[in-house]
């Protein structure tokens, strides 16, 4: 057979594939567990002022609740390019919830907030490995013409499960204490892993690539190293806490030079740098870094400023939160229909350029009013639906199917690397504005520390957009790609009897 036939077979294949009712049930499968892991990113959000006073911790230390989460994400994607060949999809799905449950568990009976934290730290153990396995079964099993409404609902997740998270929050947080947070997550989680037992089956191949594990020691203190350190410079400023900061930061660079350089020496790479000559989805990695700092950032920010300044309640601060989440979510899918029919540029340079102008409002505009806060921050959560998904989806596109793991380990460890480095930069600036803000002042009252948190909330606005007009600037430059076919790409298509009977498991050589 010539390699003309055997791609259009495999393209005829993956049409079939795409129609079958059990591709909707895998996707419904993974989607469901991907939900309720990606939620816990932001869930706690709005809990961090009930938390900071019962656990008697300052906003530094309260913020790695949720930087944590990401961050161990980050440096555990970097393995899922071996984990998703090495394993199959439902020894891969039933270990993710298996540890998520036991994290959501540990969190929700913690006395402590060491325990609370190790909680953390094991949900996203099993999200880390969640996250990779959804993207790399759509790219398996949807065909490319059809991937920008697909990516729409995984955007669906990715984006909507944060964004509602402290709207959640905080009408659980009226009632009941954080603790509850976990507690009513657990049994969702519980209820997840029986229905991915009962229905999910494995529709990737499977082979034997070798894990270099100097490698993952290398990425884990890289990405380790700077997103801690940046997340400690809010902890002071004194000497001896500036060279510590630094010093940890030096060692995460360092590291991290040395993973990409070894990766490109490995013939087997943990991550495959070859995806970074592509020129567009380089362009989607830079983007999506900018967007994911500023998303996790400020909705770390505005949830503590709502709280702290406008004294508003947990309630309220989830139901200001609540219409740009809901926005969000709804768009994605949308977004996805209207990049399949108009490519990238017509979504993303109107969505740079509404994030631009929200966040000059934010600093423009007294924020004194619900209302007012409501309207921004949801037309920053439309600004960010109108540019991830595309950025993230043609990024994909240009990478033949060998890349298809190696590209979503790339692009994944790095969203949630800068989402992680992102909210500890803010909070640190935040934080570092706030104590200028005080310096000199004995004895401040409510009204000098109201308007210290808000000089230190303007100053980490102002980092915002910064980053939102260089994402401009680089929206700019990309172009739709019609998407790589190799001979790889046809090899690796499973048939539609495959898929059906879940017999779709390959043992490599």
């Amino acid at each position: 057979m010539n390699t003309t036939s055997l791609n259009d077979s495999a393209d005829n294949n993956e049409n079939k594939r795409s129609d079958s009712p059990k591709t909707g049930l895998l996707l419904a499968v993974l989607l469901s567990g991907a939900f309720v892991a990606i939620l816990n990113e932001t869930l706690l959000n709005v809990a961090l002022f009930q938390i900071m006073g019962d656990l008697s911790i300052e906003p530094h230390l309260a913020q790695w609740l949720s930087t944590s989460y990401m961050l161990v994400i980050g440096i555990l994607i970097p393995v899922s390019a071996y984990l998703v060949q090495r394993f199959t999809t439902r020894q891969l799905y039933l270990s993710a919830m298996a540890l998520f449950l036991i994290g959501t568990v540990l969190a929700a009976i913690s006395s402590s907030f060491g325990i609370l934290l190790l909680g953390r730290v094991i949900q996203a153990v099993g999200t880390a490995v969640l996250i990779p396995l959804m993207m790399n079964i759509i790219l398996a099993v949807i065909p490319m013409e059809r991937r920008g409404a697909a990516m729409g609902l995984i955007g669906l997740v990715l984006m909507f499960a944060p964004a509602i998270g402290p709207t959640l929050s905080g009408f659980i947080l009226q009632h009941l204490s954080w603790r509850w947070l976990f507690i009513l997550v657990a049994p969702i989680v519980a209820l997840t892993l029986i229905f991915g037992f009962m229905k999910l089956r494995n529709v990737t191949s499977t082979s034997r690539p070798k894990l270099d594990v100097f490698s993952v020691i290398l990425s884990t203190i890289g990405f380790g190293g700077i997103v801690f350190g940046f997340g400690s410079m809010g902890e002071g400023g004194s000497t001896a806490i500036q060279s510590y900061v630094i010093f940890i930061i030096a060692i995460g660079a360092i590291s991290l030079a040395l993973f990409v350089w070894r990766q490109m020496k490995l013939t087997a790479p943990v991550m495959d740098m070859k995806v970074f000559i592509y020129p567009m989805f380089s362009v989607a990695v830079v983007l999506s870094i900018i967007v994911m700092m500023t998303m996790f950032a400020m909705m770390l920010v505005l949830p503590l400023y709502l709280q702290e300044v406008m004294l508003y309640s947990a309630l309220m601060t989830g139901l200001v939160m609540l219409p740009g989440g809901l926005l969000n979510g709804l768009m994605s899918p949308i977004m996805g229909k209207l990049f399949d029919k108009y490519g990238p540029r017509v979504l993303l340079l109107p969505g740079m350029l509404i994030m631009i102008v929200t966040i000059t409002c934010f600093l423009l505009l007294p924020l004194q009013s619900a209302w007012l806060v409501a309207i921004l921050q949801t037309f920053l959560m439309i600004s960010i639906a109108m540019i991830m998904m595309p950025a993230q989806t043609n990024g994909l596109n240009a990478l033949p199917a060998e890349l298809y793991p190696h590209g979503t380990a790339v692009l994944t460890t790095l969203q949630q690397t800068s989402g992680a480095l992102g909210a500890a930069i803010f909070i640190s600036i935040m934080q570092n504005g706030e104590k200028k803000a005080l310096s000199g002042i004995a004895n401040p009252g409510t009204a000098e520390l109201n308007a210290a948190m808000t000089a230190g909330v303007m100053d980490a606005f102002k980092i915002g957009l910064i980053l939102a007009c260089l994402g401009f600037v680089l929206a700019l430059f990309v172009k739709r790609v019609a998407g790589q076919t190799t001979n790889s790409t046809a090899s690796s298509v499973l048939s539609e009897t495959e898929l059906v009977t879940g017999t779709a498991t390959v043992k490599g050589k």
